[in-house]
């Protein structure tokens, strides 16, 4: 079939309610934009989810798929004991990324049931009305930030020839030292990263991404900026827009919530 849905989705496990409790006022735009995204992900009635992830097997040289058959999101690191659930990989469609880059894109399939926080988040927010749908969990790599884009173009390719309607979810944080208490430390450069990597967002100014500032993004300490490109890179021969629908901060990380609406 084709390409139905993509977003730029945050992370932070406190968007569980069993997590986040009353912190969760705090983020109330994040949440209720997270909310409307997963409507129109029902809507949108996808087949299978690619959902790329800061926080899987990230390797230097090589992108990852996580191609164990069951996959377990299991939330008790973070103090959840009771939200567990189930779905099932997209094994034939992995595969078919797989075979159809193995001589032009450094990519390897490993095998983990227990899907990482970075894909669990996400899928649990936005599968709620959906549980059944078919998952393929990846990691991006530190290669150089065209590699991911173009890794994004073949993805695309092999959705094109697929019978299947995909949905693309990338996960990720923008900068995590916008204040003083942030986790990974303050710096004045984490505020001017976000409003730069959001501008270009808005502009679909692909160059400008591709182009950005290596250093604003190390000293930025973000998380997602490379699962963004290869969103990017899937969507590249689409008409569509990419609409902004929050943007906080409030502990010190950059949560944006962007949906690629396709026309």
């Amino acid at each position: 079939m084709s390409l139905v849905f993509g977003a730029i989705c945050p992370h932070p496990p406190i968007l569980i309610p069993s997590i986040g409790r009353e912190n969760l006022k705090k983020i109330k735009k994040t949440k209720q934009a997270i909310e409307r995204l997963a409507e129109d992900f029902y809507q949108a009635m996808p087949d299978t989810v690619i959902v790329i992830s800061p926080h899987g097997q990230v390797m230097t040289e090589n992108f990852v798929i996580n191609h164990s058959p069951v996959l377990n999101v299991d939330l008790a690191d973070f103090g959840d004991l009771d939200t567990k659930f189930t779905f099932k990989n997209d094994l034939g469609f992995a595969y078919q990324i797989r075979e159809s880059v193995e001589t032009s894109i450094p990519l390897i399939l490993t095998a983990e049931e227990k899907l990482d926080y970075g894909i669990s988040v996400p899928l649990l927010c936005l599968t709620k009305q959906k549980r059944n749908i078919s998952v393929i969990p990846l990691s991006y790599s530190l290669l150089d930030f065209f590699a991911h884009y173009n890794f994004g173009r073949a993805i695309r390719k092999v959705i094109n020839l697929s019978n299947k309607r995909v949905a693309v979810v990338a996960s990720g944080d923008l900068s995590h030292r916008l204040k003083e208490n942030s986790p990974a430390g303050y710096s004045p450069l984490g505020k001017v990263f976000d409003r730069k990597l959001i501008k270009f967002l808005k502009e679909k100014n692909i160059k400008g991404l591709l182009d950005f500032d290596k250093n604003l993004i190390e000293d930025a300490g973000e998380c997602g900026f490379r699962s963004f490109l290869i969103l990017l890179g899937i969507f590249e021969n689409s008409s569509y827009k990419i609409d902004i629908l929050s943007y906080q901060g409030p502990f010190g990380v950059g949560y944006l919530v962007a949906e690629f609406s396709l026309k």
